[in-house]
C-alpha cells in the first residue's frame, strides 16, 4: 500500500490538473449552506490505474490533486462485480437481497428508496447524466420511464443501457421528455461532461446532486475493446502492466493501452469538472465523490472481465473532498461501496434509514475506529451463484456449485472455492482454499461468511469446506 508519506509528495499534479488550489484548499471547511453533491462515476475501472494508489502510469493528476486535498480510501470495495447490482446498492444503500437487483437486466422498482428521493425531499435539486442501467429490459436500451429513474427527476439526461446504444464516437442520450440527445464526431467521455457543464452554467440550481455516470473505461461489447480518444493508446503502448495480470493468459496486453488512454481522459474530464464549479463558485461549496462500480481482470479469471471475487473485479477506487471532510486523509479500513449512500446523507444533514446495510464513513474520517467492522460482503451473480469476503488480509469465496448464475439469486448451500492470503499473495496468485495449512484460518472465515449471510440476506446457509480428493 501506499504510505501517508509518498501519498502527500508532490504538488506537480495540483498545477496540471486545472483546479484553482486556494478554492480546494478551503473546500474542507463546513459551510453554513447546505453542500451540493456531484458523484463523477466511473465504469470498470481498476483502483490501481489511479497515481494515488501507487499506479506508475501518470494517468489521473487530477484525481490524485483532489485526493491529497480530501480522503482516500485505501480498501474500497464493491458489492457487486457487475454492472447493474453495484448501481443499485450504491444508490440505496443496500445489498442486492433488499433492493431486488442481483443481475443485469433487471429494473430497480419504483418502490425502493434511492439517496436521489432522500436528496429530493430535502430540497435538493437532482440530475442523472449517462449510463443508468436500472430500467428493467422490456423498456430497452435507450429512454427510460419517469418511474424508472430512481428519483433522479428534476434533470435527466440518459440512456439505459449506454454501451449499447452508442460507439466511443457517436450515440445518443434521452432527456426527461424522452426525446433523443444524439452525439457524433465527439468522444463520449467529452460529450457526457459536456452535458454536465451545461448542468452546471445553466440548469442546475444549489443545493444539487448530479450523478456523472460515464461508460469508459469499459469495453465497447459489439466491438469486443477498449477505446481511447485518437492518440491516446499511442501513448501508453507499451504500458506498465499490473502484477496480478502478468503470469495469467487474457487479453491484458491488448487492452491495456486503450484501456489506460480512457482512464487518462476521464482525468482531464474531471479537471474540467473541477475548473467548471470553481468558475460557477461552486466548489468551495461541493462534495465531490470519484467512484467505479467494480474493476477488470481482462479475462484473467473467467471468460470475460468481471463477476468474480479477485481484487481485480471487485477493489475500486474511492476519493471524497469538500465540506465538513478532512483534507489529506488516507482511511486505510476495508469499506464497501453501500457505505456511500448513508455517508452523502449524514454530510448533507438527511437522515439515514435503518434498512440501509451500509454505515456512515463519517467516523472512520475522524479516525474513530473502534466498532468498525473491518470487512466488506460481496454477492456475486451471473458467472456463478457466490457470496465473499474481503478482510483486511483475505478474499474468502463459496460458490453455490448447484445453481445457476443468471437464473439463481441466492443459495442456501455453498463449498468454500477461493482463499487469499493478501498479505502474503497481494495479486492472488495462490489460491490457498482446501490447503492443509489453511484449514483454521478457512474455518474461521467460514463461520464469519455465514454472519454475514445471516445478517445481510436473513437466512441460515451451509457452506462445505473445499472438496478435497480423497
Amino acid at each position: 500500500m501506499i504510505n501517508r508519506r509518498d501519498f502527500l509528495k508532490g504538488t506537480t499534479a495540483m498545477a496540471l490538473s486545472g483546479v484553482m488550489p486556494e478554492a480546494l484548499s478551503s473546500a474542507s471547511e463546513p459551510s453554513s449552506r447546505r453542500p451540493n453533491v456531484l458523484i463523477f462515476f466511473t465504469d470498470q475501472q481498476r483502483w490501481d490505474t489511479v497515481g494515488a494508489y501507487g499506479s506508475p502510469m501518470g494517468l489521473t493528476p487530477t484525481l490524485d490533486a483532489l485526493a491529497r486535498q480530501g480522503v482516500l480510501f485505501q480498501q474500497a470495495v464493491t458489492t457487486q462485480p457487475v454492472c447493474a447490482p453495484a448501481r443499485a446498492c450504491l444508490w440505496t444503500g443496500m445489498h442486492q437481497n433488499r433492493h431486488g437487483v442481483w443481475r443485469n437486466a433487471l429494473g430497480l422498482s419504483p418502490e425502493v428508496p434511492t439517496i436521489a428521493h432522500h436528496f429530493q425531499r430535502a430540497g435538493y435539486t437532482t440530475g442523472y447524466i449517462g449510463k443508468w442501467h436500472l430500467a428493467p429490459r422490456e423498456v430497452g436500451n435507450g429512454a427510460v420511464p419517469k418511474e424508472w429513474r430512481g428519483g433522479f427527476t428534476d434533470f435527466w439526461e440518459v440512456s439505459n443501457v449506454l454501451e449499447l446504444v452508442s460507439h466511443p464516437f457517436e450515440g445518443t442520450l434521452y432527456d426527461a421528455e424522452g426525446k433523443e440527445i444524439p452525439f457524433s464526431g465527439v468522444y463520449r467521455t467529452d460529450f457526457l461532461t459536456q452535458r454536465a457543464v451545461r448542468f452546471l452554467k445553466e440548469v442546475g440550481k444549489d443545493p444539487f446532486l448530479l450523478v456523472i455516470s460515464y461508460l469508459e473505461p469499459h469495453q465497447q461489447n459489439d466491438w469486443n475493446r477498449y477505446v481511447a480518444p485518437e492518440g491516446y493508446a499511442q501513448r501508453y503502448a507499451n504500458p506498465w502492466v499490473p502484477e496480478d495480470l502478468r503470469p495469467l493468459p487474457g487479453d491484458w496486453y491488448s487492452q491495456l493501452p486503450d484501456y489506460y488512454g480512457c482512464v487518462a481522459r476521464l482525468d482531464e474530464n474531471l479537471a474540467t469538472i473541477l475548473q467548471t464549479l470553481a468558475e460557477t463558485g461552486r466548489l468551495e461549496n461541493t462534495i465531490i465523490v470519484f467512484v467505479s462500480d467494480h474493476g477488470c481482470h481482462f479475462r484473467t479469471r473467467n471468460g470475460e472481465y468481471k463477476r468474480s471475487p479477485h481484487e481485480s473485479s471487485i477493489r475500486i477506487p474511492l476519493v471524497m473532498a469538500g465540506p465538513g471532510l478532512p483534507r489529506a486523509q488516507i482511511v486505510p479500513e476495508v469499506v464497501s461501496l453501500v457505505d456511500i449512500a448513508p455517508t452523502l446523507l449524514e454530510l448533507a444533514g438527511i437522515p439515514v434509514l435503518a434498512e440501509m446495510h451500509g454505515r456512515s464513513l463519517l467516523p472512520l474520517m475522524r479516525r474513530e475506529v473502534a466498532g468498525w467492522r473491518g470487512e466488506a460482503f460481496v454477492q456475486i451473480s451471473e458467472s456463478m451463484v457466490a457470496r465473499a469476503l474481503r478482510t483486511d488480509r483475505y478474499t474468502y469465496c463459496a460458490v453455490a456449485l448447484d445453481k445457476h448464475g443468471w437464473n439463481d439469486p441466492h443459495s442456501d448451500r455453498y463449498t468454500e472455492w477461493y482463499l487469499y492470503d493478501l498479505y502474503a499473495d497481494p495479486h492472488q496468485l495462490v489460491n490457498l482454499a482446501g490447503k492443509r495449512q489453511a484449514e483454521p484460518i478457512a474455518e474461521q472465515l467460514r463461520a464469519r461468511l455465514r454472519d454475514r449471510i445471516r445478517e445481510v440476506e436473513e437466512m441460515d446457509v451451509q457452506i462445505a469446506p473445499y472438496p478435497v480428493p480423497m
